[in-house]
């Protein structure tokens, strides 16, 4: 038999090849069983036959079965970043076996361009605990992202050991590359919303601009016709010598002119841009001081109720469109109800707070509100969303105008409140008016009653008549003229201002709001109220801008004649302003 260098045999050598593959495997299998905590004590026989008993802290046996189960890659180094011992979870990051890890330098699996950091963390770890991110290198991937942690493990002996976690990283920025991708979609999912919303908006406008022409349109060719063909007439009978049908022809048209007035009016108020007198107003008054009119409007088979709260707040309102909104809401409410019901009026002090000022979309603070509820037919959901919109109605044609809600809409924006439409098909309707409180005091209710003569010029003052449409210009002087006043034209602003700026005698300025000449009606009355503090105004318009009348609010000494206008109101108007002026100039 063949014998090697050391005088064995081959069958020798097998026999003792077979030992100590037995005893590698006992080795194996004994470090698996304290990786798992099964042991207490190992019993370790050396070659003299004597047996060497090494004790494992019972304390330890959990922190070795978590360090064995936990996620992250646990490990222990030398001074100089040899591994002395790693868990599973960090060979299976690496990507080899722990016998393959376990007495490497760490530095062999760091991508060399994070070797330097990495030898920072080490160096630094020896004066306490650090943190950083680096790369591992792994088979079948370019770099695994880590984030290491470092610190020191205290020992009774002088040789240092650093105790380290990795932590897999590459999940996280895989999760935030996701996260990245998107927000990037829903960015862009919003800005093409944005843009489809956007033009929806732009769509639904010129529908309700296309329904709004469209109304305008058919009403005032109607009074149009009326207007016209009456004058017509007239002037065909006066031609002819026929007389007797001419004060029927002026009275139809007349009235057809009234109407278009009218309809400008609820326009303008669905705008926002007519022009109010708020006054402080005790709406519990004022609604009591309409319920016998209310009662004949609706009718004797409807009963109506009124229920006013005690101490109920005074608001800041033109008292008169109040009342135009009051008696629209009513016949509203009468017209939803066919078969007969009930109407409620009620009023109620109300406290908007954050989430109720949310829900009503009012500023937070106290307001009063004023509901008109009816036991009618109801709305759809549908119905309220377009209640508001001028010229949309649900009634058979030829009995409404559509204008009556948008109206009201208007009027309770423009006084800095919020309308509201709470209704069910089949359970009725109430429709709420929420207006500001005004901490003021309201003075007693005054009478207006109508001259039954026009009201004349009494000492033949001196009117400035400021307008560049000249029929209107006209009209305007031959109607002071034949009241008994002195009438001076200007055809824009700049003329109008030159003449109030010299020494000529003006009792009151009559101006357009829109004129040219390089500054609006408002502008040129308070350039002229620098050298005229007490000048009295009267704006006449068909178009009154907030912006010029002060958010829709007139100045002391101004008011605003809204055109049409009757002969006798733009009368009694102008002896009302001279007036204030003379009583103003007694008092100061």
């Amino acid at each position: 038999m063949d014998a090697d260098p050391f005088g064995l045999t081959a069958a020798e050598l097998r026999v003792r090849l077979k030992v100590v593959e037995a005893r590698l495997e006992e080795a194996e299998e004994t470090v698996a069983a304290i990786q798992r905590g099964d042991f207490d004590a190992v019993v370790v026989e050396d070659a003299t036959g004597e047996r060497l008993i090494y004790t494992l802290e019972n304390a330890d046996r959990p922190y070795r079965v978590l360090i064995e189960q936990i996620q992250e890659g646990a490990l222990t180094l030398g001074a100089d970043g040899t591994i002395l011992y790693c868990n599973l979870r960090l060979a299976e990051m690496l990507g080899v076996s722990q016998e393959h890890v376990i007495g490497q330098a760490l530095h062999a699996f760091v991508l060399s361009a994070d070797l330097p950091t990495f030898q920072r963390l080490l160096e630094g770890a020896m004066d306490g605990a650090v943190r950083g991110e680096l790369a591992l290198i792994v088979p079948g991937a370019i770099s695994l992202p880590v984030n290491l942690s470092l610190s020191r493990l205290q020992r009774d002996d002088v040789t240092p050991l650093l105790c380290g976690v990795l932590t897999d990283l590459s999940e996280q920025r895989a999760h935030l590359r996701d996260l990245a991708e998107a927000n990037d979609r829903l960015r862009a999912e919003s800005a093409e919303r944005e843009r489809i919303e956007e033009a929806l908006r732009q769509s639904q406008k010129m529908e309700a601009v296309g329904q709004l022409t469209g109304g305008l349109a058919h009403d005032f060719n109607n009074l149009l016709a009326g207007i016209s063909g009456s004058l017509e007439l007239m002037q065909s009978r006066m031609l002819q010598g026929r007389f007797n049908d001419v004060e029927r022809y002026m009275a139809a048209a007349q009235g057809a002119a009234k109407r278009a007035a009218a309809l400008t009016h609820r326009l303008l108020a669905f705008s926002r841009r007519q022009t109010l007198d708020p006054k402080p107003t005790n709406v519990n008054r004022l609604v009591s001081g309409m319920q016998e009119l209310i009662q004949r409007t609706v009718g004797p088979a409807i009963p109506f109720e009124f229920i006013g709260v005690s101490g109920l707040w005074p608001t800041l309102v033109d008292p008169s469109q109040l009342e135009n909104a009051l008696l629209n809401l009513c016949i509203n409410a009468r017209d939803a109800m066919p078969d007969g019901g009930r109407i409620t009026v009620e009023t109620a002090n109300r406290w908007m707070d954050g989430p109720a000022s949310r829900q009503q979309v009012v500023p937070e603070g106290q307001y009063l509100s004023l509901c008109v509820t009816d036991t009618g037919t109801g709305m759809t959901p549908q119905v309220i969303e377009r209640a508001f919109d001028p010229f949309f109605t649900t009634k058979p044609l030829g009995e409404g105008t559509g204008l009556g809600l948008s109206m009201i809409y208007g009027f309770a924006h423009q006084s800095g409140g919020q309308v509201r439409i709470y209704s069910e098909v089949g359970q009725g309707t109430t429709v709420c008016l929420y207006l500001p409180r005004h901490f003021g005091e309201v003075g007693e209710e005054t009478s207006h009653a109508m001259p039954e003569m026009l009201a004349r010029s009494e000492q033949g003052e001196t009117v400035l008549v400021v307008d560049d449409e000249p029929t209107v210009r006209m009209l305007v002087t031959d109607i002071l003229e034949e009241l008994g006043y002195t009438a001076i034209e200007a055809g824009d602003s700049a003329a109008g201002l030159k003449v109030l700026q010299s020494d000529v005698r003006i009792d009151l300025l009559v101006t357009d709001v829109g004129l040219p000449g390089g500054m609006n009606g408002r502008q040129m009355a308070d350039a002229a109220r620098v050298s005229r503090p007490d000048l009295q105004v009267l704006f006449i318009t068909g178009y009154a801008e907030n912006s010029v009348l002060g958010n829709g609010h007139l100045a002391p000494g101004m008011a605003v004649l809204t055109k049409p206008f009757a002969i006798d109101t733009m009368a009694a108007r102008i002896r009302s302003l001279i007036e204030a002026g003379k009583d103003q100039a007694q008092h100061t």
